[in-house]
């Protein structure tokens, strides 16, 4: 570049200077001139409508420098003084100042400036050359500035204006900026008008900030533009100064801030894996990279803990989120979804094996190594003009979870070093989120595997006699976790069936754990035969004892760390309902303990809430739990179900409960009234588990029951034995009759010689054969081992032989003994 710069102070000698009447031009690449400024003078003699068309090359006498040939060819700016002599005028020696422009695509234009130049005798006390030095001093000013009119015609500008409006900055701008691409223009030329007009106005400053792409190859520029009034000794607007400057960095920081500020809100919302890496995506994409991708390792997704990446180690990735800012990400090779891997060789190998995060600028050697992994990645880079990549391993707590690719092929700045490391920063952001997702999924699938296995896959064969059952267990959304929502049936002697259902206080592992123990120990309190008001009281007791032992290990764990309050720790608790029903006399003795009341549905379809009286939730403890006894129709429905199902309802204005009994009045098979009632009643997002049960209740006909009351007469035993032969026989059993004459045998003998009278025997045909002895001692009978010359105490034991099963329980009147023969007969019940 040729700057020629005369000494700011010199001689008092004559030597040319500026007269500071330049006039602007745009020029074609050709040096054709396509626009040419008017209004201040016409330092070559020509009006601009005769200058418009010519060549700039036609207007010098004689040979062109060689220097502004060379710079016009590199298209660089160049000044200096040149003689130019327009057509038919006279040679004028002038200051020429050409720089590039921007234009269309296609095109190069150039600015072009133009100062005639004059002999001045230098004069320090002249008013004119005071004047002429401000000039200068404006015009030479290393900060963009320019002062315009009232009518917004510039009066003067430093030459960097030029450059950071990306046009002239004179009365041709509209025509300039014509030729102009607006996504090409450095500055928002309509906000500056605006704030300028406001300016002319109020008179007071204004200042905004805007930012722009200069061409297709420079890097973008943000600008603090400040507009201030410019007024004459009697206070009047006479125009306008406008100063700008570059806030670049300051503008990127911002910018880098707010992606991080923004990534700190949006990214992590939720537990989910697959929505934490689409959040990462479209916040990456948004004001940072054209093309954002997210892989996870394939076993990091079913919730396995992630460990380190070997050298040698071919890993399986899946594509959970791609996010590009053209529809439908056209650049991605990899649908979201599938797996796929990456070579060893590619970028993705190299960042995964360092552990570090890569930044690499596309070219013909790193798409060789594209190719070399996968051929359609390097054609996919190629057809799009991905230019610049971020690689960035998405790893936590010391574990690699995968990779995310950052891509720019729409904008033309290339990532560098500070993009690498905010990339880095948002990655690392969002992979403890991703991390936290992956361990609740883990979590929460051992949660529900744990609950799932507890509650009932199917209906017990033995007590399908008594009851039809269908059921359904569904777990809070993800956020909420799982909680301890169960339920059970239980076979009991007698041909009976319990039905429980309960909820633990609490989500996650440690409720699944509390359910786990509460449904074996209600299984366990079952099998002993209790009454459903003592078996909560057990319960109770049960629910304390956890509670107590867990709020000592609480303690001791806390003393530990330093923290006695125990706050943050839910107490152990439950609510719990438990049912027995007796398919021969249909009665149904219901307790609960802090739960809702079940429905019952009846044959005709009405329904109504069965009068339960309520009892405290398990926990409590010291209170008593009432049993109501109910006779229910033959074939009715009884649900039993947690508050989790009446969460939400369809009908706001109405209690939830006439709500679960409108819904569930209807006629149809059991599996099809689960899925209506949890269509009707679960409309919503759940934040808590709601598990139903409901029980189609079966009549045991009297053809497969028989009673007989013996008498105290010595012959009884011989009666009983009798009387079970014909029974057996009568029912097409008599392989079984001489096992069933020893059971009866020796368990009549044991009430007529230890019990009570009235002594009662029943047998009952379900898919065993079920012998009953009752009498009115309470006194329970014990297994033990007789010795060699004992006479008595085989008489239990024999009977345990020779059954499947046996025990007692205790009646309001007495006890009763009862063993269960097993056959192979399948009858049906009425």
């Amino acid at each position: 570049m040729n700057d020629k710069a005369d000494s700011a102070f010199g001689t008092d000698a004559a030597r040319p200077v500026q007269n500071g009447h330049c006039v602007m031009g745009l020029l074609m690449a050709s040096g054709e001139i396509t626009a040419w400024e008017s209004g201040h003078g016409e330092p070559l003699g020509m009006h601009p409508q005769e200058m418009v068309g010519r060549s700039l090359w036609q207007l010098f006498p004689e040979a062109v420098p060689e220097e502004l040939s060379r710079c016009w060819l590199e298209r660089m700016a160049w000044r200096g003084e040149v003689t130019l002599r327009p057509q038919g005028g006279s040679s004028v020696r002038v200051f020429l100042h050409i720089r590039p422009a921007w234009g269309r695509e296609g095109e190069a234009p150039w600015l072009a400036t133009v100062t005639p130049l004059v002999s001045h005798e230098r004069d320090p006390a002249s008013d004119s050359d005071i004047a002429l030095l401000k000039q200068w001093a404006l015009e030479q000013l290393p900060l963009p500035m320019a002062l315009f009119d009232r009518d917004g015609i510039r009066v003067t500008a430093s030459a960097d204006m030029a450059g950071v409006v990306g046009g002239l900055t004179s009365d041709l701008l509209e025509s300039v900026l014509d030729g102009i691409e607006p996504a090409q223009r450095r500055l928002d030329l309509e906000r500056i008008r605006a704030a300028a007009r406001q300016v002319l106005r109020t008179g007071e400053t204004a200042t905004c900030e805007t930012s722009g792409q200069g061409s297709a190859a420079a890097a973008a520029h943000a600008w603090l533009i400040s507009l201030y009034a410019v007024r004459d000794p009697g206070g009047q607007i006479e125009g306008v100064a406008l100063a700008a400057v570059d806030s670049t960095e300051q503008h990127r920081a911002r910018k880098r801030l707010s992606v991080l500020t923004k990534a700190s809100r949006q990214i992590g919302t939720t537990l989910d894996l697959t929505r934490t890496a689409e959040e990462l995506t479209q916040i990456a994409t948004e004001d940072f990279a054209d093309l954002a991708i997210v892989d996870l390792l394939d076993r990091v997704l079913g919730g396995d803990e992630a460990r380190n990446v070997g050298s040698d180690e071919l890993l399986l990735f899946r594509r959970v989120a791609q996010c590009s800012v053209l529809p439908g990400c056209p650049e991605c090779v990899v649908s979201v979804g599938t797996t796929h891997t990456y070579a060893k060789q590619s970028p993705y190998g190299q960042a995964l094996t360092a552990g570090r995060p890569l930044l690499v600028q596309t070219g013909a050697a790193s798409l060789e190594q594209w190719r070399a992994g996968r051929a359609d990645r390097a054609e996919s880079i190629r057809q799009y003009g991905i230019h610049s990549i971020l690689v960035v391993p998405v790893h936590a707590r010391g574990q690699i979870l995968g990779v995310s690719a950052l891509c720019r092929h729409r904008t033309p700045e290339p990532f560098n070093e500070e993009d690498l490391q905010l990339a880095e920063e948002l990655v690392s952001r969002a992979a403890i989120c991703v991390d936290n997702a992956r361990r609740y999924t883990r979590e929460r699938s051992i949660s529900l595997a744990l609950q799932r296995s507890l509650l009932p896959g199917h209906t017990p064969s033995r007590a399908a006699a008594a009851v039809d059952v269908a059921s359904r267990y569904l777990p809070a959304d993800p956020e909420a976790g799982v909680g301890g929502d169960w339920f059970d049936v239980i076979p009991l002697p007698g041909a009976r069936v319990g039905l429980v259902v309960g909820d633990v206080v609490g989500h996650g592992i440690q409720a699944s754990a509390t359910m786990g123990r509460l449904c074996t120990a209600v299984r366990t309190l079952a099998d002993a035969d209790l009454a459903p008001d003592e078996l909560l009281t057990q319960l109770d007791d049960l629910v304390l004892r956890l509670d107590r032992e867990a709020t000592e290990g609480r303690g001791d764990t806390e003393i530990e760390k330093g923290d006695t309050s125990g706050s943050d720790l839910a107490e152990v608790g439950s609510t719990c309902l438990y049912a027995v029903y007796d398919p021969i006399s249909r009665r149904c003795s219901i307790a609960r303990a802090g739960h809702p009341v079940p429905v019952l549905v009846k044959p005709d379809g009405s329904a109504e809430f069965l009068d339960v009286p309520a009892g405290p939730p398990l926990g409590v403890g010291g209170l008593p739990f009432e049993v109501a006894e109910f006779e229910l129709p033959a074939a009715s429905v009884l649900a039993l179900y947690t508050d989790g199902l009446l969460e939400d309802t369809e009908d706001d204005s109405a209690p939830p409960p006439e709500v679960f009994r409108d819904a569930l009045a209807f006629q149809q098979p059991l599996e099809s009234a689960c899925e209506t009632l949890l269509d009707r009643l679960l409309t919503r997002r759940r934040t808590d588990d709601a598990a139903l049960l409901l029980a189609h209740t079966k009549t045991l006909g009297s053809g497969r029951v028989a009673d007989w009351q013996p008498g105290t007469e010595p012959t009884t035993v011989a009666q009983a034995r009798k009387w079970v032969s014909e029974i057996l026989t009568s029912w097409s059993l008599p392989d079984l009759v001489y096992v069933a004459k020893l059971v009866v045998s020796e368990l009549v003998t044991n009430a007529v010689r230890y019990g009570r009278h009235p002594v009662h025997l029943r047998l009952i045909h379900d898919s065993e054969v079920i012998c009953e002895v009752s009498d009115a001692s309470s006194a329970a009978p014990h297994l033990r081992r007789a010795r060699t010359f004992d006479e008595g105490g085989r008489g239990l034991f024999i009977v345990a032989q020779l059954t499947q099963r046996w025990g007692s329980r205790q009646t309001q009147s007495g006890k009763t003994i009862w063993a269960e023969i097993p056959t192979t007969t399948s009858d049906s019940w009425n």
